[in-house]
């Protein structure tokens, strides 16, 4: 597996300093957080594009995923939804990311069936768009749909290659899944992993990776025991908690937990 970091943890970092910090921690690539407050969002032109994508090529770091913000299962028309997953891909293509994140959004949905509904055939229209980019889109457990059971009721109906999953381990955690029964129902449709740690359900302010509650060490061995070999993705939510650590200070220790958990479950 090889290990990643979300710009989520550094908001508004220049993507200079980003490069920076996966190089001298080890980390082979960055999800970048696709906001207007963040160097790297739909807005930008072309060269501003194109200079982004030369930071990481030079320096060897990959752009695992584009982190966006649309919300596939929320209430309202579709086109608006659909052009948002557009313009992201647009992004991931020009920035060479091989993943667009989406959310569920649909705790204001009439009913879970609806938002299921309404989710998949969103999924299922931009799906085309981003077999055509080379572009997966990844439906992240989340929200109205934190757990494998849940993501699977949008996922299994759109039956798409170009749609998958972001497994939050965070978020099925809370949902109360089993390390093994979320990968037991993503695994058909499994892009990448989010990696965190929090002190406790009710207290979900990040903490060092290791130092707090959510079964890490059990999410590995079960990725490890059934030879998946993508991305985990440390999503260290800063941006949210302007109380907790810094993160430029945790990522070495965080990239030898992880390292060493991957050797433990080997």
């Amino acid at each position: 597996m090889k290990l990643a970091f979300s710009t989520l943890g550094v908001p508004g970092l220049p993507l200079v300093d980003v490069v920076r910090l996966a190089t001298d921690h080890g980390y082979h690539g960055v999800e970048l957080r696709a906001h207007p407050e963040e160097p790297v969002h739909p807005g930008l032109g072309p060269d501003a594009r194109a200079e982004a994508a030369e930071v990481f090529r030079s320096a060897g770091v990959e752009v695992v995923g584009i982190a966006g913000y649309a919300k596939v299962a929320a209430p309202g028309p579709d086109a608006p939804v659909v052009e948002e997953i557009r313009t992201l891909i647009d992004l991931a293509v020009d920035l060479g990311a091989g993943y667009v994140r989406v959310f569920p959004g649909g705790k204001d949905s009439p009913s879970a069936e609806e938002a299921d509904a309404t989710a998949a055939r969103r999924l299922g229209t931009a799906a085309e768009y981003a077999a055509g980019a080379g572009v997966r889109i990844l439906l992240e457990t989340h929200d109205s749909h934190r757990t494998g059971a849940a993501a699977i009721r949008v996922l299994g109906p759109v039956g798409h290659r170009q749609v998958g999953a972001l497994w939050d381990v965070m978020h099925t955690w809370l949902g109360g899944e089993q390390p093994s029964e979320s990968y037991a129902a993503l695994a058909p449709h499994l892009g990448y992993v989010q990696v965190k740690d929090i002190a406790s359900a009710s207290d979900t302010t990040p903490l060092p990776l290791g130092a707090g509650v959510l079964p890490l060490a059990e999410c590995v061995e079960v990725l490890s025991r059934h030879g998946w070999d993508g991305w985990l993705c440390w999503e260290y939510e800063k941006r949210w908690y302007e109380d907790a650590a810094p993160l430029p200070e945790l990522l070495g220790a965080g990239h030898d937990h992880l390292a060493r958990l991957l050797n433990d479950s080997a």
